[in-house]
């Protein structure tokens, strides 16, 4: 009997700490505000587990389930609020749930319904349900999200009696950034911490304003993320940006902040290993960052595919170009496609590159460099890479085709990528589409030499007898051009054959032989060393141009055309 009192008394005793240990919505909610999102999903799904009927632990389940940044579950909080919208069609919490997987689905029409019966069945004094509908509208990460809307609803959640919310005028701040009101955003910030000075949420939301107007606010937007840290040391967010921010420019202070963040966010952050190790790729050791890699691959039996890329990088960096390939191939494999990159099917291109037969394929994913970024002059610099290796190989029709592509996608294009077009489509023969570019490079350049040079080459070799007189205009600029200076020897060299082309057509076409001397005479001013032109004058001067085509046989030549040799 003494034995049995005993285990009763144990198991009450073990019965009672559980019981004051039960974890409630608020404890699912503040791990969710620190982005403890594993934490958090346990929470609601342990008390949705022991009620079925609880639609705030359904609601804030399907919130975790769609919070983080990347890797977001709408199928998996769909199917949360799907179930208990079955078991309880009137939950106003439910009805704005699932209008926020809605918007997420751009489904604005369906979202707006939702959100109408959520307030219908709420009432116009329900913060819980008026943030609800405000949060999922003024959510950044909701593209359809309508901002005004969100900021009706959330300014009436502002107005009800005793209002004293952070969370919500922070929602309500965030609704306003959305819709592009910065002041008004500042102002409810300011408002949510004066509410709650530990509420370091506002006060980052604060710095991420600054931030977004750029580095000539860094001191503001710096001093708000310190004011977040200090108000809260375990708010994770301010840490994982601060990390991003330095990552590129100082690693010393992007390594200290990861440690930060992983210290608070412990074991929820899963891919901690993953960002150790890219760690190490920032600080330049490569070596490191390979081998680090590559035990978080054998430590996991399911590798964060990000892995993958990692070790790939670290290889192209190492000159590895085997195990480069290797590691993008499998890379490509795990990884969901659009989470692949344009910096990685560019990296990948110029790894395959160097393995010859996969020319096809290293085009196609230039292409899908090109397609995916949204900055001209990356894409700029993913087809330029491609044509100068195109050049290496004198490919000059590739390369051509390509640098016309960095026409297309930059705006504001230079002289040397008209040049770069232009002047590859001349050296493949391609001589239409080379005046083509050669024209645009006059019209934006017209007091450049070069184009009109490039111009008379590719006309006198489409009209090759001078007959047509079509190259005329071109070499006629060329010297208007650069007889007004011929202290550059590129200048020379341009006239010359401005020159010699003259030479030829007044002679041999017009029958001029007075003219054509004027041409020689002008390019002997320029160098009176020129064998070819002392010739050509020492013919002229004794040889009629009317003459029969037999006495006229070594008569002078327009020049044929400047090619690479």
């Amino acid at each position: 009997m003494k034995h049995l009192k005993f285990t009763l008394i144990l198991v009450c005793s073990i019965m009672a700490v559980n019981f004051s240990k039960a974890q409630t919505i608020e404890d699912g909610k503040k791990f969710l505000y620190y982005d403890k999102f594993i934490s958090a999903k346990n929470v609601f799904q342990q008390l949705l587990t022991a009620n079925p009927n609880n639609d705030a632990a359904a609601y804030w389940l399907g919130q975790t389930l769609i919070a983080p940044d990347e890797d977001k579950d709408i199928d998996g909080a769909k199917a949360v609020y799907q179930k208990a919208l079955a078991a309880n069609p009137n939950s106003a919490l439910l009805n704005a749930g699932m209008g926020h997987i809605e918007l997420l689905e751009g489904k604005t029409a369906e979202a707006r319904n939702h959100f109408e019966t959520a307030l219908s069945l709420g009432g116009k004094n329900n913060v819980e349900v008026l943030d609800a509908v405000g949060f999922a509208n003024g959510d950044f990460d909701s593209k359809f999200g309508d901002a005004s809307y969100a900021v009706e609803k959330l300014k009436m959640a502002t107005e009800t009696k005793k209002f004293k919310d952070a969370k919500v005028m922070t929602d309500l701040g965030d609704a306003y950034r959305k819709m592009g009101d910065g002041g008004n955003a500042q102002a409810a910030y300011q408002e949510a911490m004066k509410m709650d000075p530990n509420y370091a949420r506002a006060a980052y939301r604060l710095g991420r304003i600054y931030q977004s107007q750029g580095i000539a606010q860094e001191q503001l937007y710096m001093k708000y993320y310190n004011d977040a840290i200090a108000m809260d040391p375990n708010y994770t967010k301010v840490y994982w940006t601060l990390y991003q921010y330095f990552y590129e420019t100082d690693v010393v202070k992007s390594a200290a902040y990861l440690d930060k963040y992983l210290g608070a966010k412990g074991s929820d952050e899963t891919n901690a290993c993953f960002l150790n190790a890219q760690m190490k790729f920032a600080q330049g050791l490569f070596a490191e960052a390979l081998t680090s890699s590559e035990n978080c691959i054998s430590a996991s039996a399911t590798p964060y595919p990000n892995l993958y890329g990692l070790k790939a990088y670290a290889a192209v960096k190492l000159g590895d170009t085997m195990n480069a390939k290797n590691s993008f191939e499998k890379y490509f494999q795990v990884q969901k496609p659009n989470k692949i990159g344009p910096r990685d099917y560019a990296t990948y291109a110029s790894v395959l590159w160097g393995f010859p037969g996969n020319e096809a394929k290293v085009a196609e994913y230039i292409d899908k460099a090109v397609s995916l970024d949204s900055v001209n002059s990356n894409k700029a610099g993913y087809l330029k890479w491609l044509a100068g290796e195109y050049l290496k190989k004198k490919n000059y029709a590739e390369a051509a085709n390509l640098y016309g592509r960095v026409i297309s996608v930059k705006p504001n294009y230079s002289n040397v990528d008209l040049f770069n077009a232009g002047y590859n489509f001349y050296l493949s023969d391609k001589y239409d589409s080379s005046n083509r570019y050669f024209t645009l490079y006059t019209e934006k350049y017209p007091d450049d030499i070069l184009g009109y040079y490039m111009l008379g080459n590719g006309y006198s070799v489409i009209d090759s007898t001078g007959a047509l007189g079509l190259a005329i205009p071109y070499f006629n600029k060329t010297i208007e051009i650069g007889e007004k200076d011929t202290t550059k020897p590129t200048t020379i060299t341009r006239l010359k054959v401005a020159y010699k082309f003259f030479i030829g057509y007044y002679f041999n076409v017009k029958k001029d032989k007075d003219s054509a001397l004027l041409y020689v005479n002008k390019a002997l001013a320029l160098d009176p060393t020129d064998e070819s032109m002392i010739s050509n004058k020492e013919f002229i001067l004794k040889t009629n141009p009317n003459a029969p085509p037999k006495q006229a046989a070594k008569k002078p030549q327009a020049p044929s055309s400047p090619k690479k040799k």
